[in-house]
C-alpha cells in the first residue's frame, strides 16, 4: 500500500499542476481543457463513439509491428554483438537507418505499400527493428566470454553451451530490446496512422486536430500513455519472473 500511495503522488501532483496552469491566467483557459472535462469526454467517446475500438486497433498494430520487428532484430543484433567483424561491417548502416525518423519515410511507404494496414505495420516494424537491434548488439557485445570458457572446461557441448549459457545471458537483452521497441512503437504510432487510418488513437488525434477538438486530443494522448504504461508494467513483471535467477545470483 505504501508503494502504491508513493506512486500515486506524482499523478496527483500532475493533476494539481494542470488545474493550476489553467487557472493561473498565463494561458488562455480555452486552450487547456480541465481534467474533469477531459474525463467527461473520455466517457463520452468510450460509451458512444467507439474509443475502445480505437484503443484495440492501435494496440493490435503496435503489438504486431513490435513482434515482427523484434523477431528480426534479435538474431541480427545477436550476430552483430557476438561477431566483431559483423559489427564492424554493419554498424554504420544500422546507425544510419536508426537515425532516420519513421515519419520521414511515410511518402515512400505509401508509394511502395499503399495506404492499407501493411503500410502502417511497415512503419512500426521499422521503428521497432532498429531500436531493438541497437539494444541487442550493445548488450550482447558486453557479455564476457568467461562463462563460455568455464562451460567448455567442464565438458559442455556446443549445443549445451548455447542452450544453458548463451540463451540465459542474452534473455535480459531480448526483454530490454522488447521494452525499448514497445516505447518507440507507441511514440511512432501517430506517424504510422497518418497513412489513411480510419480507426486508432493516432487517427483520433489527427482528426481532432483538424477540428481543434482539444479535449479529444488530450484523451487520445492520455490513452496512448496509459496503454503503453500498462504494457511496460506487464513486461517488467514477466521479465522479473523469467530472470529470477539473476536475483538469486546477485543475492
Amino acid at each position: 500500500m505504501k508503494r502504491f500511495l508513493l506512486g500515486l503522488i506524482p499523478w496527483c501532483g500532475a493533476i494539481v499542476l494542470w488545474y493550476a496552469v489553467r487557472w493561473s491566467g498565463f494561458v488562455n483557459p480555452t486552450l487547456i481543457p480541465a481534467p474533469h472535462q477531459v474525463a467527461a469526454k473520455f466517457y463520452e467517446l468510450l460509451m458512444h463513439e467507439g474509443l475502445l475500438v480505437d484503443i484495440l486497433a492501435s494496440t493490435r498494430r503496435v503489438l504486431l509491428g513490435v513482434l515482427l520487428g523484434i523477431s528480426a532484430a534479435v538474431p541480427v543484433g545477436f550476430l552483430l554483438g557476438w561477431y566483431r567483424p559483423a559489427r564492424t561491417f554493419a554498424d554504420p548502416m544500422i546507425n544510419f537507418f536508426r537515425a532516420l525518423p519513421p515519419i520521414a519515410l511515410i511518402p515512400l511507404v505509401i508509394v511502395y505499400f499503399g495506404v492499407d494496414e501493411v503500410a502502417k505495420l511497415v512503419v512500426l516494424f521499422y521503428a521497432a527493428f532498429f531500436s531493438g537491434v541497437i539494444v541487442m548488439y550493445e548488450g550482447v557485445s558486453q557479455i564476457t566470454p568467461l562463462y563460455i570458457r568455464v562451460a567448455q572446461t567442464l565438458g559442455a557441448s556446443e549445443f549445451e553451451i548455447f542452450r544453458k549459457v548463451i540463451i540465459p545471458l542474452t534473455l535480459p537483452h531480448i526483454l530490454t530490446a522488447l521494452r525499448v521497441a514497445l516505447g518507440v512503437a507507441w511514440a511512432t504510432l501517430v506517424a504510422s496512422e497518418l497513412i489513411a487510418a480510419q480507426r486508432g488513437l493516432g487517427a483520433l488525434i489527427q482528426n481532432a486536430s483538424t477540428y481543434f477538438l482539444l479535449d479529444v486530443i488530450y484523451v487520445g494522448i492520455i490513452c496512448i500513455g496509459c496503454v503503453a504504461l500498462i504494457m511496460d508494467v506487464t513486461l517488467r513483471m514477466i521479465s522479473k519472473r523469467l530472470l529470477v535467477w539473476q536475483e538469486r545470483a546477485a543475492g
